[in-house]
């Protein structure tokens, strides 16, 4: 030995890093059975063949887990985590009606933690193979003293295509159109820092149990979009409700002065109406998904022919001539 100083010594570990590749690559190969990527060998970079689109039109996407993050790290839900990631882009892709074709991940950590990391991995191939989504790359970045030893920074960027004259338009919402919803897997990745407040205040309202049951992974919407198109109905506009809630998620489709009432079901979870106690009466339509993750906005003629689609969806309202978004929620039973 020279006696000087190494990379690894100042706590970055390449050859370490080259052979995570190589536990991975099983998951990643997942992801490549429904699409391929274009001469992918030796690349610094990943290229996929649009030739199969007439004219395609490229859709992009990227985000987070948010402070979701820290709660999934103290479980341990490395797994949840990564399919978050997936979700939080993919589903905003498939808002467009393109196709979710090449994923990439950004992963910075402290120092390499080859478990955590292949469980983050095997999470977000989970998703991606459902959704025929390629594993395209993305970057594991040891950044000792620049990241805290308990922190992980997440991030996903999703590429899609559509044919031009597929591309989801909502200048045609017009009044009388129908908003029909589809049911959450619980809050998302969405509302954490709220939850988080409400915990740390009142760290007596949820158990462990039921935390990790609020930890349930994004829902991904593409059997919505699937079964949709198999109806052959196209829909007007579709809306992934993420920050923000129901209000915000959708104002942003409407124009010309148009807005919509909605009364949405009674949101059946226990752990979040324990929350609900401490958090404000209205700020929770504009905080939470309230039980709808995702909405379709259609033809009022076309409304029944997609409230099956996915594991169902429901009716909640229709458009109309005021600006805003209003949201009731039922009582319950």
């Amino acid at each position: 030995m020279s006696g000087k100083l190494t990379y690894k010594e100042s706590g970055v570990d390449t050859r370490e890093a080259a052979a995570l590749i190589g536990d991975i690559g099983t998951h990643v190969k997942r992801t490549q059975q429904q699409r391929k990527l274009h001469g992918a060998f030796g690349l610094f970079a990943a290229a996929f063949d649009l030739s199969d689109y007439k004219q395609p039109v490229i859709v992009t996407g990227c985000d987070g887990v948010g402070t979701k993050l820290e709660l999934l790290l103290e479980h341990q839900g490395y797994g949840i985590a990564g399919k978050d990631l997936v979700a939080m882009s993919v589903n905003d892709i498939l808002t467009t009606g393109g196709d979710p074709l090449m994923f990439l991940d950004y992963i910075g950590i402290a120092a390499l933690d080859k478990p955590m990391i292949t469980a983050l991995i095997a999470g977000m191939c989970d998703y991606l193979e459902d959704c025929g989504c390629i594993l395209a790359g993305g970057e594991t970045a040891e950044m000792p003293g620049i990241v805290p030893e308990d922190v992980l920074e997440l991030s996903g960027f999703c590429i899609g295509a559509v044919e031009k004259p597929d591309l989801v338009d909502p200048s045609q919402i017009k009044e009388g159109d129908v908003l029909v919803g589809y049911g959450s897997d619980g809050p998302h990745a969405n509302g954490w820092s709220l939850i988080r407040r409400v915990l740390a205040e009142h760290p007596d309202t949820l158990s462990k149990d039921e935390i990790v049951e609020l930890l349930a992974p994004t829902r991904l919407y593409h059997d919505v979009v699937k079964d949709v198109r198999a109806a052959e109905v196209t829909p007007k506009a579709m809306a992934h409700i993420t920050g923000g809630g129901l209000p915000e998620n959708l104002e942003r489709l409407f124009q010309n002065g148009l807005g919509a009432d909605l009364e949405i079901p009674y949101w059946n979870n226990a752990p979040m109406r324990k929350l609900f106690e401490h958090v404000d009466a209205e700020d929770k339509f504009h905080t939470f998904n309230m039980g709808i993750g995702w909405v379709c906005i259609v033809d009022a003629q076309d409304a029944d022919k997609i409230l099956s689609a996915g594991n169902g969806g429901v009716a909640l309202g229709t458009v109309c001539s005021r600006e805003g978004v209003r949201v009731v929620e039922r009582q319950s039973n």
